[in-house]
């Protein structure tokens, strides 16, 4: 069982102790996901919390057994061995992790996939960026997407390179995530996700040309009808320029 190389841990208390208020979380069973040497953890089960942690290292997970013997013993604190975004979970309402870098975006959609109340979790600030730019923007891309189609997010602060140990060569930023219904109706979610992956995945394409090549997987005449009713607008623009909406529109479509 190896360890995230891109694992930087937080040091400064008073961070460890901002994040950990930003909701109440007092009886609540809370996901923590790299727990590293339990900084979090404690705070988190000082204020009242049922914690779940997830640690991937054998290494830290002697350290947090060793460290918190007691309340593993009464069940306030489990610790589950093993990858976040692969080992079963069990439920849970709330997550606060400061996310490995390598695992930011398959974390992010598992736990989407999964559901939850609120998340408070810590990103590099360029991915936080990413998953903030407004659709329509040329920096709109999948993650932003999907996140702003299922989700509310809002950055709650940055932080240095200076709070972590080791310090990582960027910045790093805490968001809170909500989860909501779609703004506009989707009739099937997994072609939705599928239709928001293809475009993406040929971000330079055109959204007409894109719909070409994907006739030989949704079959020609679908996708020809299907372009006889879009607007030449939509066909005509690249996936960063669409619109929630216009997601929707192209995969309610195909469903149909």
């Amino acid at each position: 069982m190896r360890a995230y190389k891109d694992q930087h841990f937080l040091t400064d208390p008073r961070i460890v102790a901002r994040i950990a208020d930003i909701l109440d979380i007092s009886g609540r069973r809370v996901l923590e996901i790299g727990p590293g040497e339990g900084i979090l953890t404690k705070a988190l089960l000082d204020r009242g919390a049922t914690v779940i942690s997830v640690e991937l290292d054998r290494r830290l997970i002697d350290l947090l057994t060793s460290r918190f013997s007691d309340k593993l013993a009464s069940g306030e604190l489990t610790i589950i061995p093993g990858d976040a975004v692969k080992v079963p979970l069990p439920p849970f309402d709330i997550v606060m992790a400061n996310l490995p870098y390598s695992i930011s975006s398959p974390i992010t959609f598992r736990l989407l996939e999964i559901g939850f109340e609120s998340a408070i979790l810590m990103y590099q600030k360029e991915f936080a960026d990413r998953m903030m730019a407004p659709p329509g923007s040329r920096e709109c891309g999948r993650l932003s997407i999907m996140l702003q189609t299922y989700a509310r997010a809002n950055r709650c602060f940055d932080l240095p390179p200076g709070a972590f140990s080791p310090p990582p060569a960027v910045h790093s930023t805490v968001m809170w995530i909500e989860p909501r219904e779609p703004l506009f109706p989707i009739t099937d979610k997994k072609m939705y996700e599928e239709i928001v992956r293809e475009l993406f995945s040929r971000r330079r394409k055109t959204v007409r040309s894109t719909l070409h090549a994907l006739s030989g997987k949704f079959g020609k005449k679908q996708m020809e009808d299907l372009i006889e009713t879009l607007d030449t607008e939509i066909l005509s623009s690249r996936p960063e320029a669409l619109y929630l909406e216009d997601f929707a529109t192209i995969s309610n479509r195909i469903s149909a």
